[in-house]
């Protein structure tokens, strides 16, 4: 008699993170440092790309994601002013995290009622440090 075993963790859905930025070598960037999971023996992450600000505000707004990583240096819609707005307009809006060009501009980031500001050069421990305790933080905390 065999018995199987199963693996719990990737029975449970992973989290979906959201990023943005109109550079697809800074999307590759943010997977790689961020990794494929959080922890050892979590479930696989799932990475939501989108290019442009229309499409953040339609994927958010379908709802189901766990966090927001929006380029603050992105071209026509930056990640500050597209995280106010969602802060502002999206009921229940997930976390977001903002990536700033710059230590110095954290201070803007803070106008975008961001949960949390990365800067460049990304350090792929800072980064994956951030992003876990964000979706390892219960939701009534926030």
């Amino acid at each position: 008699m065999s018995t199987v075993q199963t693996d719990h963790a990737s029975a449970t859905p992973g989290p979906r993170i959201l990023l943005y930025s109109d550079d697809v070598d800074v999307r590759q960037q943010v997977r790689l440092a961020v990794g494929r999971r959080l922890r050892r023996g979590a479930p696989d992450i799932e990475w939501v790309e989108v290019a442009t600000g229309p499409a953040v505000i339609t994927r958010v707004e379908a709802g189901g994601l766990d966090l927001l990583i929006l380029d603050g240096e992105a071209d026509k819609v930056g990640g500050m002013g597209l995280a106010r707005q969602l802060k502002d307009e999206i009921y229940r809006c997930p976390p977001t995290m903002v990536l700033t060009g710059r230590p110095q501009d954290a201070w803007l980031a803070s106008w975008s009622n961001a949960d949390a500001v990365v800067s460049r050069p990304l350090d792929p421990v800072v980064l994956h440090d951030a992003v876990a305790a964000i979706i390892e933080t219960p939701a009534v905390t926030r």
